[in-house]
């Protein structure tokens, strides 16, 4: 790995942060759902309580089933690929970028879609130092050097195939919704935003980025290697936040497809399994001339 300038305090500082985040949006609050006709014609149940008292029943429902996620798994997992990246671990610093990854794709969207509260500007200073932190964290990795990290009896055909599956079913769920709303007179289902943002990062940045790297991993090239392990530990965090949101969104009774609710805990568990085997087909190993220093941390950054 390249030794690149990574302050030794920029991922605990994500930590703290998104440890308040989400639990200001898991604290209770007064107040009663009241439904509301927003300025497109939507009926809508505004959740009228806590940190989201002003985003949607079903927008609340699902943020703070992320809230849970990022408790319950982001955060251990950040401290935990932290702790071994420091000490030169390959598997932790693939772990580390990859939620890294999942930090920052959660908080760009409660920037843009969440509506605004009291930590506003948590959400943004996570937005910026998850960008930075995962931007440092992908420049690490010698490309070089990474596809001999990897055994050969790693399952990259069964890898890319589950990322063009993601990909293909993020198009279908997506595009799916987007041309209802091409019908005359048809409502698009915004809720409280104003306009699909989840969808303009999955389809604009997520799905093309699956592809190449699925692509580029058949052909063993460098660059496969990397986008496609950072992008299964991403959707390994986001599978199970994406999961429990869809749980979380029938039990106060918002609208959920049947297909969402089987086909994302699905995607969660093979994107387990797929975590499990590329992790126990990485070699571990480290350059000879990086023994005994902490890969992505210069000495003159530890002080």
């Amino acid at each position: 790995m390249n030794h690149i300038p990574i302050p030794k305090w920029l991922v605990p500082a994500i930590g703290i942060l998104a440890f308040i985040a989400a639990v200001g949006g898991l604290l209770p609050g007064k107040g009663q759902p009241y439904p509301m006709t927003n300025f497109r014609g939507e009926q809508v149940i505004i959740n009228g309580s806590g940190l989201y008292q002003w985003d949607t029943v079903s927008s609340a429902a699902q943020m703070q089933a992320n809230d849970v996620v990022t408790l319950a798994l982001g955060l251990p997992l950040l401290a935990i690929a932290y702790s071994r990246a420091r000490r030169g671990s390959l598997r932790g610093q693939l772990l580390l970028t990859g939620t890294l990854g999942f930090i920052l794709y959660t908080y760009i969207t409660m920037c843009f879609g969440a509506a605004y509260n009291q930590l506003f500007l948590v959400y943004v200073a996570l937005f910026s130092l998850s960008l930075l932190a995962f931007i440092l964290s992908m420049m690490s990795f010698d490309l070089k050097t990474l596809p001999a990290q990897f055994s050969h009896r790693l399952p990259r055909r069964w890898i890319a195939g589950l990322l063009f599956f993601i990909a293909a079913f993020l198009s279908l769920a997506w595009l799916g919704r987007i041309v209802a709303t091409f019908a005359p007179g048809a409502v698009p289902l915004l809720e409280n935003v104003t306009s699909m943002f989840i969808q303009a990062l999955d389809l604009g940045i997520v799905l093309p980025l699956c592809v190449l790297a699925g692509i580029l991993l058949l052909r063993r090239n460098a660059w496969g290697y990397l986008p496609a392990s950072v992008a299964l530990i991403k959707f390994l965090t986001l599978g199970v936040a994406v999961s429990l949101m869809s749980l979380n969104m029938a039990r106060v009774g918002a609208t959920i497809s049947a297909a969402e609710l089987i086909m994302f805990p699905a995607i969660a568990v093979a994107t387990l399994i797929t975590v499990v085997v590329l992790l126990r087909n990485i070699s571990g190993r480290i350059d000879e001339g990086e023994k005994g220093q902490e890969v992505g941390f210069p000495a003159s950054l530890q002080e």
